[in-house]
């Protein structure tokens, strides 16, 4: 059956009355760009299968061509939320299959675009679930560059490519960043450092600037992981993207030995402390360093 396009070439929404997002922005020069609040897509990466690529339909806009699954965001709604929210709509992308890594943003003052780039963490079969899909396939990175890609995203996969081997770490000194907060922490060192994980867990789900860690893109959502050491142990565990280290004996010790293990794996890593003995022990090992006033600043 053959899907004639509307007149307006506006994708068209499978359930529920139209959102107010969902309508075209007019550049000063006369160029539209689709959604008034902005609009985002889902870069879903499968360490086996590749990028889950859509085959836009001929009556869309730049029709014919290969993309990601994206769309309108809703008033209001984060760039990760209608990435995710339309990959559901377009392509069945299941509630938890992904873990978003970076963010990367086209901003154009009056128009802006936002690439979630996200691991697979439940390998999922994709569903065409709109009339916006012709086909919807994995496809191996080395591949991508060989379909018709829809312009916009040709241009943004250039920058992209390089950053998908790109996976950062943190390790916090817990003890020293602690030790930098004079709120009775010495009274209950278990209590405060559990206050650290908390604020760190907050921080690690809305993301780090990548011009932080020496990145390039918008906002990265790296691996964190806390070292406690001392009556410290007894802290309470960490959430998703955070792990507590319980060092049995060192702290300095398992903190050199996880960012090691990280640079061995070919992380991009950094290790938060004000210490310099320890600043200069992982950096040796081939870690940045952040000062505890950073974490500081950003939590507190």
């Amino acid at each position: 059956m053959t899907i004639e396009p509307p007149a307006s070439e506006e994708p068209r929404r499978p359930h529920g009355p139209r959102d107010p997002g969902d309508a075209w922005v007019v550049a000063p020069t006369g160029e539209r760009y689709w959604g008034v609040f902005g609009a985002a897509g889902l870069l879903a990466l499968d360490p086996h299968r590749g990028v889950l690529l859509q085959h836009r339909v001929s009556w869309s806009h730049f029709g014919d061509t290969w993309a990601l699954p994206g769309g309108a965001r809703h008033e209001g709604e984060s760039a990760v939320d209608g990435a995710v929210r339309e990959a559901q709509e377009e392509a069945g992308v299941p509630d938890a299959a992904t873990r978003t890594r970076f963010l990367s943003t086209l901003d154009l003052g009056y128009w802006s675009y936002t690439t979630v780039v996200a691991d697979v963490v439940r390998p999922f079969e994709p569903v065409i679930a709109d009339p916006e899909s012709r086909a919807l396939e994995w496809v191996a990175v080395d591949e991508v560059d060989s379909k018709p890609l829809h312009p916009g995203f040709a241009d943004s996969w250039k920058q992209l490519r390089p950053l998908l081997c790109v996976r950062p770490a943190i390790v916090v000194d817990g003890a020293n960043v602690v030790g930098s907060v004079p709120d009775g922490w010495w009274k209950d060192r278990a209590g405060a450092a559990s206050r650290l994980i908390r604020k760190v867990s907050a921080l690690a789900a809305s993301g780090v600037p990548g011009s932080v860690l020496g990145l390039g893109t918008d906002q990265w959502f790296a691996e964190w992981v806390v070292v406690v050491e001392g009556q410290a142990r007894g802290a309470s565990d960490g959430t998703a993207g955070v792990a507590v280290v319980r060092a049995e004996a060192s702290g300095d010790d398992a903190i050199v030995g996880a960012a090691s293990r990280f640079v061995g794996e070919g992380r991009t890593v950094t290790v938060v402390t004000s210490d310099r003995g320890l600043a200069a022990r992982v950096t040796d090992a081939g870690a940045a360093v952040l000062g505890a006033r950073w974490l500081l600043e950003q939590v507190w």
